[in-house]
């Protein structure tokens, strides 16, 4: 009986053997059926826009052919047509402006008229403005924007005109001024004083 007890002890049935062999063999060819499920196909797809901004731009003239910017630091000076300098109560004078669009602009535009700001003094004098058929105070009004009787120095609020942009490589045309001053019986004697009105463009 103690002979029997070692044997089994330290040995393994023949008749399990095969047993174990195949059990293990089973294990390797699942281990090798999970990695190849686990592999994967991978593509991507990329998309990209291009953006790119138009340009705008509004230029001034003073005698409607000659057209440039004039910043705020540098602003166009109006040519009245009499003496702005020798005013006497009663007196009238009158000066033409011009705004467009340059060729660059792709957008067309509404301008908002303002007073930038005004210096020394403006008492009795008033203004009126107005849009005209072609250049020069002399031309036709087609449109009233700021009433005669405005103080000079102020603009009523939301003055504002359209411009159109040009086609091909053409400015856009040009809407035509004209500044109307009037001295008032209550102007001061040797009183000096200017003013200075913004065209704020938008495009639309």
């Amino acid at each position: 009986m103690v002979a029997t007890q070692e044997a089994s002890a330290g040995t393994t049935p023949k008749g399990n053997a095969p047993k174990v062999r195949a059990i293990l063999a089973g294990g390797l060819v699942l281990g090798v059926g999970a990695a190849i499920t686990l592999a994967a196909w991978n593509s991507s797809e990329f998309g990209q826009g291009t953006f790119t901004a138009g340009s705008f731009n509004l230029q001034g003239s003073t005698n409607g052919t000659t057209f440039t910017e004039n910043p705020v630091d540098s602003p166009a000076t109006l040519g009245f047509t009499t003496n702005p300098a020798n005013l006497a109560p009663g007196d009238v004078v009158s000066a033409p402006f011009a705004v467009r669009l340059d060729a660059s602009s792709s957008n067309d535009a509404t301008v908002l008229v303002s007073t930038s700001g005004s210096t020394g003094a403006l008492t009795g004098l008033t203004y009126e403005l107005t849009q005209t058929s072609g250049f020069g105070c002399g031309e036709a009004v087609t449109e009233t924007l700021v009433a005669s009787g405005q103080t000079l120095g102020s603009t009523p609020a939301d003055v504002t005109f359209a411009l159109s942009q040009g086609a091909g490589s053409d400015p856009g045309a040009a809407v035509n001024l004209c500044f109307t001053v009037t001295a008032g019986s209550t102007l001061p004697q040797a009183q000096t004083g200017s003013t200075t009105w913004e065209f704020a463009a938008t495009s639309e």
